[in-house]
């Protein structure tokens, strides 16, 4: 083990200042805690050193999303056989913001979400949870149908000019290049489903239409972002941390897939 002494609360509250987040500051935070490394308090430490840098005028804001909560026809990792997907879609405990844990979101996560007073948006697969000052704003209204666009929580975040913050992990986990995606005119779509939970307690399976998401290229259009040098670039604990406002990625992201989403698109349209 390489670290000398263990992170505190404090030291990783240093670490984000440098790095440039300030009080009164909305952030979108992902993040994988094993590339922090070990820090005294675990996870509650590392999410009080956002609270402390952010005071009670700012607002920290994570994914929670629920894939697990999806079509049990187009799972792939693993694939379920046929003669269960109706079992799983009449069976499963349907989406409640309150009991339904994250999935695949991480530990830092799933601890913001069960933060005392924190705030969870209503959407069964790609719920976000927030703490502070806009929380309840920010997750009020997440309709099915813009899952990841304007009227989600990341459009929210936009409209606060907010900032990303990508703790120990990569633009493949950048929600917010979603938002550009859904800005794309006529951008594709696919029909989904998910179980919800009922006010009574019981659960039914709904339907609907939104933007089909697309990862593939979220590394190449954050290379590219990061090469404007908009993003800052430094150590959060023993993690390499990227932090940049929301407004700049998403408007840059925009025109990037506009460009290359559409070179793609006529290449394969002429193959």
């Amino acid at each position: 083990m390489e670290q000398t002494m263990p992170y505190t609360t404090a030291t990783l509250a240093a670490d984000l200042t440098r790095l440039g987040l300030v009080r009164g500051d909305v952030v979108l935070l992902h993040s994988s805690m094993k590339n922090v490394g070990f820090v005294a308090g675990g996870t509650q430490a590392v999410v009080q050193a956002f609270l402390d840098v952010l005071g009670p005028e700012g607002t920290l804001v994570v994914p929670t999303h629920t894939p697990d909560n999806t079509d049990p026809a187009v799972w792939q990792h693993p694939p379920v056989p046929e003669s269960w997907w109706p079992v799983i879609r009449e069976q499963a405990p349907g989406f409640d913001p309150a009991r339904t844990p994250s999935r695949w979101m991480g530990v830092l996560a799933e601890t913001v979400r069960t933060w005392p007073g924190a705030k969870r948006s209503g959407h069964p697969q790609v719920s976000f949870a927030a703490f502070g000052a806009h929380a309840a704003d920010i997750v009020a209204d997440h309709p099915r149908d813009d899952a990841l666009g304007e009227r989600s929580p990341l459009g929210a975040v936009y409209r606060l000019d907010g900032k990303v913050l990508l703790l120990g992990c990569g633009h493949d986990s950048n929600t917010s290049l979603h938002l550009a995606e859904c800005r794309q005119p006529e951008p594709p779509t696919h029909r989904t489903g998910s179980s919800v939970r009922r006010p009574d307690g019981t659960s039914h399976w709904v339907t609907w239409t939104e933007v089909d998401p697309d990862e593939s290229d979220f590394t190449q259009v954050g290379d590219a972002f990061e090469a404007t040098g908009a993003m800052r670039v430094g150590p959060v604990g023993g993690a390499t941390a990227r932090l940049a406002r929301q407004r700049d990625l998403v408007d840059f992201a925009t025109g990037w897939m506009a460009a290359h989403r559409a070179d793609v698109n006529e290449s394969t349209d002429h193959s």
